[in-house]
């Protein structure tokens, strides 16, 4: 059987009538940026299916406009932290209390790019929901002048050692609840984040219910408050993305004028993720101004958002070929010259798909195109050898933590579509 359907198999198997879950047992709800690339998968054979995909995750949408970073349709004792750990939330199906890199806007736009009058239709379905959530992340997570992030969970990428600059400020609750760890139950819990780790994630979620999930007190009182380059260059894609569409729509000149100022203040905070003794962009914490010390896989983003200075763009291409000469398999998601870089440890290291994606699609988009086919090859060699796994060994092309996932079938069938579309063998 090909891989082109045994990735459609994948997707199918992951669905549960309307969304799809990531894989079954470690993961089995919907998680809101995983469904935006689910979508641009299931759009290489199934158009429905893929909007239903989009407007399954919005119907979770909260009054204020934020869309969860996950979505409990049921209560699965199979994983942790589930609804009735994450308590009573505001929205109109239980949902944990944080949101995710907000790359839905996008997928709409890849989604309904034909120009059809079906296309335009669905685009105006959707705006209003998608303008709210935009506005949900610049009114309520801006600190400094920066769109910042209360939890390592709602930069989707848990564990990443950019983190520990703001975990290690933080206390763990002293009447912090016990709990049941689930995940290392489904994989090697040398793939997982630490028990350490784990407990102060689930101490900002106690802080959340404690000031009923308030999303200004979060972000102004929380324990935890760093700037991600991930939610950042994402949001300011999806934000150029969102105005496109609202031209298109002939939107109001005050919804217009709005998200060009969401533009303009994004262009202007990327400097404040810069560190120039690394020649990239990084996490920074807001409080201290500390910035993490590795370049990441969300670093050359800047990319995708199409920002940043000349002078920086090629700080971050020669980062990009010094870690090319130390793996065998790009991208991986730390710096292999940095500390705790590992190779098998979920954000320590390994290759995300949908990380390669869209990190490919910016360097294709401005003339990088020698390194986008390098990282959309390794991703795909990788894949050739290990299967449609969460993420991958950088120095051996291993899958790691979750098989049979979604995200990486629904990338390889969106690279393998666009191939045929260009009608390369």
């Amino acid at each position: 059987m090909s891989l082109t359907q045994i990735a459609i198999d994948t997707l199918a198997k992951n669905d549960r009538g309307g969304f799809t879950i990531p894989t079954a047992g470690l993961y089995p709800y919907q998680w809101n940026w995983d469904s935006a690339f689910i979508a641009l998968g299931i759009a290489t054979y199934d158009m429905d299916r893929a909007w239903a995909e989009v407007t399954s995750l919005l119907e979770g949408q909260w009054p204020d406009g934020m869309i969860p970073s996950i979505i409990f349709r049921s209560d699965d004792p199979d994983y942790f932290p589930g609804p009735s750990r994450w308590g009573k939330t505001p929205g109109p199906i239980p949902s944990t209390g944080v949101s995710q890199p907000p790359v839905l806007t996008t997928a709409v736009m890849q989604l309904t790019g034909t120009g059809s009058n079906r296309d335009t239709a669905r685009r105006a379905e959707v705006f209003d929901q998608l303008f709210a959530y935009h506005k949900w992340f610049h009114d309520n997570r801006t600190a400094k002048g920066i769109v910042a992030t209360v939890h390592p969970w709602e930069t989707g990428r848990d564990n990443c050692p950019e983190w520990n600059i703001g975990l290690d400020l933080m206390q763990v609750a002293p009447d912090l609840a016990p709990y049941t760890r689930m995940d290392n139950k489904h994989v090697d819990a040398s793939f997982r984040p630490t028990q350490e780790q784990y407990d102060k994630y689930l101490t900002i979620i106690q802080f959340g219910q404690s000031v009923g999930w308030d999303q200004r007190r979060l972000t102004e009182e929380g324990p935890f408050l760093m700037a991600d380059p991930n939610i950042h260059f994402i949001l300011l894609r999806a934000d150029k993305d969102l105005l496109a569409m609202a031209r298109d729509l002939g939107k109001s000149a005050d919804v217009v004028a709005a998200i060009e100022g969401w533009i303009a203040k994004g262009e202007a905070a990327s400097d404040f993720l810069w560190s120039e003794e690394l020649g990239a962009f990084t996490a920074r914490d807001i409080r201290t101004g500390a910035f993490s010390k590795g370049f990441s896989n969300c670093s050359p983003l800047c990319f995708y958002a199409d920002t940043g200075t000349p002078e920086q763009r090629a700080r971050i291409l020669e980062n990009l070929q010094r870690i090319a000469s130390k793996v065998d398999y790009m991208l991986p998601s730390w710096d292999p010259d940095a500390d705790e870089f590992e190779p098998q440890r979920y954000w320590c290291g390994p290759v995300w798909p949908q990380m390669n994606f869209m990190v490919a699609q910016g360097l294709a988009e401005t003339g990088e195109d020698t390194l986008a086919q390098l990282i959309r090859d390794d991703l795909c060699r990788a894949i050739e050898k290990s299967g449609f796994w969460e993420c991958f060994n950088p120095l051996t092309g291993e899958g790691c933590v979750g098989k049979n996932f979604s995200w990486t079938a629904a990338v390889w069938l969106s690279w393998q579509h666009e191939t045929k579309l260009k009608g390369v063998a």
